[in-house]
């Protein structure tokens, strides 16, 4: 999946040339008509939806995909529910983490970590991507800068290909099975931006459901600056000509699988099965268009707070249980068999509660995955010489994008709860301020200068003019008191 220059989509293991790394020819025509297969159905799906969209009433699930009447019941039977009573405490929870962040972020991340894996509340999702990914800063940083893009003209060469991606994108999703809705503007919008933003990168034909699912949450403006961090702090390079990124990741992928699950590594190794056959879609969409929506935000949930190790062991869960047993790859003799098999995920392994379980268990970490990095990346230049995308560092998750901010979080300073007047001095312990007599006599026993402060114990003063408190505020301190708690 480059560029859309050469036609090659996110939906589909793409056959990537790349000096050596080349898939084999049978096994890249496989993913070329599989590829043009997927654009088809989409093609057709979204016309139908497009159609029928002026339609009487429609039938939607809690996550705003149509389904019809008779699917329904089945398909809300399969999702996973939260208990009231246990979502409203996550909630409580997360509105007093959102609103005291930096604290949170500096002091209890692991907290944080825990509350990721345990599923943000639907109610606060939106917002709390924003905060994980750095977004919401992103977006202080720079006031008006989304407005001046989405003002902007855009390079006709991208605005076309952005145009016919557009009803590709979740075409039975409530926000875009409209042609022309205002997902559909929304998401052109975005995707526009970006390729202003960084002209150098363009627009790959993946960053659309990745734009897609973040407007599902949130706001366009909002959606964007996720974005932006997504490629530039999460997936820097994914989305590059050369997809020379997503081919080191591939590889890394099939080392880290000798650890988790040696049968399948030796499987696909003996059908000499490359890496950027199965796993492209998987990482360059962020699993958005292989797995069940449930599971897609809890992975996406886990993705934000912890970084790419999250994609590294859906992939590899995947894989293991696909391939990781005698009696899988009986029915795997061939290249053939094993790709379809790939494509044909079993349900049971994406099922929401089992495949965040062995999610959070697996022991794959970011300094595996740094090791592995290097020796691939050597590996890489021995065969290739130097990347030609000089891609950014990779940020693993929301803390080490927190602590890369260059500002200082004053935030994290503690409020005083007496407030001195600015020329005022505090007396040693022990010692009681001296008032004159007037002012005793006239205020003893009420404990307050007339028209003034509290008097406090020790002759100091606290301030009753709430105005007085926001100085004491950090201005760059990600607490909100907006109200985006949802969006849909």
């Amino acid at each position: 999946m480059a560029k859309s220059r050469g036609g090659e989509a996110a939906g589909g293991a793409a056959s990537v040339s790349a000096d050596g790394m080349a898939a084999p020819p049978d096994a890249a025509s496989e993913a070329a008509e599989l590829d043009a297969k997927l654009r088809r159905d989409s093609d057709s799906r979204s016309s139908v939806g497009g159609s029928s969209s002026g339609g009487g009433d429609r039938r939607v699930d809690k996550f705003g995909f149509l389904v019809a009447e008779d699917d329904a019941p089945a398909r809300e039977a399969l999702l996973e529910e939260v208990p009231l009573e246990k979502l409203r405490q996550r909630e409580s929870k997360w509105l007093d983490m959102l609103n005291n962040w930096d604290k949170w972020m500096a002091k209890k991340h692991k907290k944080i970590r825990l509350r990721c894996q345990k599923g943000i509340p639907p109610s606060l999702r939106g917002r709390a991507w924003q905060y994980l990914s750095g977004g919401k800063v992103k977006l202080e940083q720079n006031p008006g800068k989304f407005d001046e893009l989405d003002e902007a003209l855009g390079d006709p060469k991208w605005l076309d290909v952005i145009e016919r991606d557009l009803h590709r994108q979740f075409p039975f999703h409530e926000m875009f099975v409209a042609r022309g809705g205002h997902g559909q503007q929304d998401l052109f919008r975005v995707l526009k931006a970006y390729t202003l933003y960084r002209p150098e990168e363009g627009y790959c034909q993946a960053q659309a459901p990745i734009a897609a699912v973040l407007l599902m949450h949130m706001p366009a403006e909002q959606a964007f600056w996720c974005l932006v961090q997504i490629c530039e702090k999460y997936l820097p390079g994914y989305y590059s000509e050369k997809l020379e990124a997503i081919q080191l990741d591939g590889e890394i992928l099939f080392s880290l699988l000798h650890r988790v699950s040696p049968m399948a590594y030796k499987h696909l190794n003996k059908q000499k099965i490359d890496p950027i056959l199965y796993m492209t879609e998987w990482f360059m969409c962020a699993f958005s268009r292989t797995l069940p929506w449930s599971s897609v935000l809890r992975v996406w949930d886990m993705f934000f707070c912890e970084g790419v190790k999250i994609i590294f062991r859906v992939g590899l869960v995947l894989l293991k249980y696909t391939l990781g047993s005698s009696e899988e790859l009986k029915s795997c003799q061939g290249q053939y068999e094993t790709m379809e098999r790939l494509r044909a995920l079993n349900p049971k392994i994406m099922q929401e509660t089992f495949l965040v379980q062995e999610i959070i268990e697996l022991p794959v970490t970011e300094r595996h995955i740094e090791r592995e990095h290097l020796i691939q990346l050597k590996k890489w230049k021995e065969a290739h010489g130097d990347l030609q995308c000089k891609s950014p560092p990779r940020f693993h998750g929301a803390k080490a994008i927190s602590d890369s901010e260059p500002y200082p979080r004053k935030a994290l300073e503690s409020t005083p709860s007496i407030i001195l007047p600015p020329d005022s001095e505090l007396l040693p312990k022990g010692r009681k301020s001296k008032l004159p007599k007037g002012d005793k006599k006239r205020d003893q026993g009420k404990g307050r200068l007339a028209n003034g402060p509290i008097l406090e114990e020790n002759g100091t003063q606290s301030s009753l003019n709430p105005e007085s408190t926001t100085l004491h505020q950090s201005k760059e301190s990600l607490s909100s008191q907006e109200s985006e708690d949802t969006y849909l």
